[in-house]
């Protein structure tokens, strides 16, 4: 069982060891002085200028009045109130990302990885000043309200924000290996499952012309999620060659249940939301596509897929349009972006 509690590392450890080859993500010895001279996860260090600094955008310049006029006018009830639900569960993903992060990095042992770690917390901040940014342009002060506060009032939206904050708040609580072995998957999943019932909404409405700024936002949202997801990814895949102990055969065990479950409440929650009502995204759609990814997020970890009747994309039309372009401003008006390392930004 891993039970054994886990320190926090200090702001300074003059006792710690400067040896780049020595350093590990967990259980290392660090000065916590950033000596970037010597990197032993390059990875982490190229993320954190991805997220830093490629990645950099800002919400205002992206223009919301014609989303504003659509809102009004153009979406239907069903449309409406599926914006509503995504963007008020997206609102609480984020949130957690904010606040878990600082925490998870009080235990990290390499200066490179909490550096990215930092870069994610900030972009997840961001995301949160988008979300703010997308209801005070395009709905009323009082429906913006309503919209904070449907996690209080919706049970389905209630049952799927206590999911990742229980785990969360466990290893926050006890911060043993087993909870944080749990609070990394935990990440992962949210990361690269969670967000994508909603992302896969917002771009069935963007394919027919509708809420395209929005959809812009989504799209430079998406784009770092993904660099987060691989970030995970790699602590992941890292840790099981440094601390394989942590992968007990009950944590495996734990992580097929564990992504079940996160596969059906994501599903449910994408029917849900839609109500079977949105052109161009049914429930059949929205099941195989959630499978699909939850079999791809297993796979890049190392574990066997769930599903191993679905090994087709079924919406690969979402890969080419949430793509920002390298060379030239993208279909939606927006100021051009290029993507660092984008063959590691993978679906």
């Amino acid at each position: 069982m891993l039970k054994t509690d886990m320190e926090r590392v200090l702001i300074f450890n003059p006792k710690g060891d400067r040896s780049a080859s020595k350093r590990r993500i967990v259980f290392g010895n660090p000065t916590n002085i950033m000596e970037l001279n010597n990197i032993k996860y390059q990875w982490a260090y190229d993320l954190y200028k991805t997220m830093g600094f490629t990645n950099f955008w800002i919400p205002e310049e992206i223009p919301m009045l014609e989303d504003k006029k659509q809102y009004e006018k153009l979406l239907s009830e069903h449309e409406k109130r599926a914006y509503e639900l995504v963007l008020s569960f997206l609102i609480a993903l984020d949130s957690y990302q904010v606040n878990m992060l600082k925490e998870f990095a009080r235990y990290l042992t390499a200066p490179e990885l909490v550096m990215a770690i930092t870069s994610q917390e900030f972009q997840e901040a961001l995301h949160s000043y988008s979300y703010q940014f997308i209801l005070e342009s395009v709905v009323d002060p009082r429906k913006a309200d309503e919209i904070y506060n449907y996690w209080r009032e919706d049970e389905k939206l209630m049952e799927r924000n206590k999911v990742i904050a229980e785990l969360y708040n466990e290893f926050i609580r006890k911060p043993n290996e087993e909870n944080f072995i749990k609070a990394v998957f935990g990440n992962y999943v949210l990361e690269s499952l969670y967000f994508y019932s909603g992302f896969a909404f917002f771009y069935t409405l963007g394919r027919q012309g509708k809420m395209l700024n929005t959809v812009q936002q989504i799209k430079y949202i998406n784009r770092d999620e993904l660099t987060h997801v691989t970030l995970f990814r790699n602590i992941i895949n890292t840790l099981k060659e440094e601390s394989p102990e942590l992968f007990t055969p009950e944590i495996n065990r734990w992580v097929y249940e564990f992504f079940k479950f996160a596969t059906d409440k994501e599903i449910e929650w994408g029917k849900y939301v839609t109500n079977n009502q949105i052109l161009g995204l049914n429930d059949k759609l929205i099941e195989r596509y959630i499978k699909y990814l939850s079999n791809l997020r297993l796979s890049q970890i190392g574990y066997k897929p769930l599903y191993p009747e679905v090994t087709e994309n079924p919406m690969k039309w979402i890969d080419q349009f949430r793509t920002i372009n390298d060379t030239k401003t993208d279909f939606f008006q927006a100021k051009p972006q290029t993507y660092a390392k984008r063959s590691e930004l993978r679906w």
